[in-house]
């Protein structure tokens, strides 16, 4: 699965940077609209519908120099997020990102990558002697972009390099082989999403298959990462537990029936909030997301906005379902959260 955008937007004063005056050189040879953003308005995006405006902006890049020295905070996972990027290829219709991004949400790149780098440093020396944790997909999967920027690699060598630092990531995405070889010393753990592989078919457009995002963690693991899987949104349908029993046992045979690693587990149900209903039913009309409030338990989250999530006795079912499992097949499995 890789990405080519249809369009590109350069700010300017990218090109004054390495990762900008490849990406120009990348893209410009190719079959790809250039265009130079004369402000910091994005007007290039086309659109004439909730839906296409949506496929526009996921068929756009944003190359920019990123000007805010601050991090944002990542509780409770990190201490801070890492942005590389903001954005994301898959077009999950789920997503959360739907309702933060706008009707074109389009990926934000930035370039100044030795600036961020610098500021995960001074980050580390005020926090001594702390270990200091980020994250680095909290907003983003920066997988699909590495290919052409190199700034994930970068900065997992950079924390590598770093005794009071670690680094954390998520993805859906296969290619990871450039990240492979270098010397992380320990200090990442790349995680996968993964679900059945109903809801991947049916749910999680534009990502790997659950096989490639398996094999793609396996060669993570033999080359010394920490790993870890994301397990979600478990969504509850008929046959939902043969078909996720199928997943793990598929995780467990191709890493490896004796598994000496600490692999870490996040579970999470599926819920919504009333807003992220309203603009998945305008991306996606015709979705068969399960998102009828009745039957689920409308519930305040710590952020101050109310979501739906399944009622007690499902979730209790679903959680028991996935202890009994991970601690069955996966002896040395630590499960981080669940529901």
């Amino acid at each position: 699965m890789i990405y080519i955008p249809k369009r590109v937007l350069f700010e300017e004063k990218s090109l004054d940077y390495p990762i900008g005056k490849n990406l120009y050189k990348i893209f410009n040879n190719k079959d790809t609209e250039i265009h130079i953003l004369k402000s910091n308005r994005v007007t290039q995006i086309p659109g004439d519908s909730p839906l296409n405006q949506y496929v526009e902006g996921k068929n756009s890049l944003v190359i920019r120099v990123r000007k805010n020295q601050e991090f944002q905070s990542c509780k409770p996972s990190a201490h801070y997020q890492l942005p590389l990027l903001s954005g994301c290829a898959g077009k999950c219709e789920y997503c959360y990102l739907n309702t933060r991004f706008g009707n074109k949400p389009y990926t934000t790149i930035y370039v100044n990558v030795d600036d961020i780098l610098q500021k995960v440093k001074s980050y580390i020396e005020e926090r001594k002697p702390e270990l200091t944790l980020f994250e680095a997909a909290a907003t983003s999967d920066p997988i699909p972009f590495e290919q052409y920027t190199g700034s994930l690699r970068k900065a997992i060598e950079f924390i590598g390099n770093e005794e009071m630092a670690k680094l954390r990531l998520v993805t859906k995405f296969s290619q990871i082989d450039s990240l492979l070889g270098i010397k992380h010393n320990g200090r990442t753990t790349i995680r996968f999403s993964i679900n059945s592989k109903k809801i991947i078919d049916e749910y999680e457009h534009g990502t790997s298959s659950l096989k490639d995002r398996i094999d793609a963690s396996k060669r993570i693991l033999d080359d010394g990462y920490n790993i870890g899987f994301i397990i979600g949104p478990i969504i509850i349908y008929e046959n939902w537990k043969n078909n996720y029993l199928t997943m793990l046992n598929e995780l467990r045979d191709r890493l490896g029936q004796e598994i000496d690693s600490k692999i870490s587990f996040e579970v999470i149900s599926h819920r919504f909030t009333t807003a992220a209903k309203n603009k998945i039913l305008e991306i996606f009309p015709n979705t068969t997301l399960p998102m009828t409030e009745e039957g689920r338990k409308y519930k305040y989250g710590q952020f101050g906005y109310g979501k739906y999530v399944y009622e007690k006795d499902s979730l209790e079912d679903m959680k028991l379902f996935f202890k009994d499992n991970i601690k069955t097949l996966f002896p040395k499995g630590e499960i981080e959260y669940i529901i």
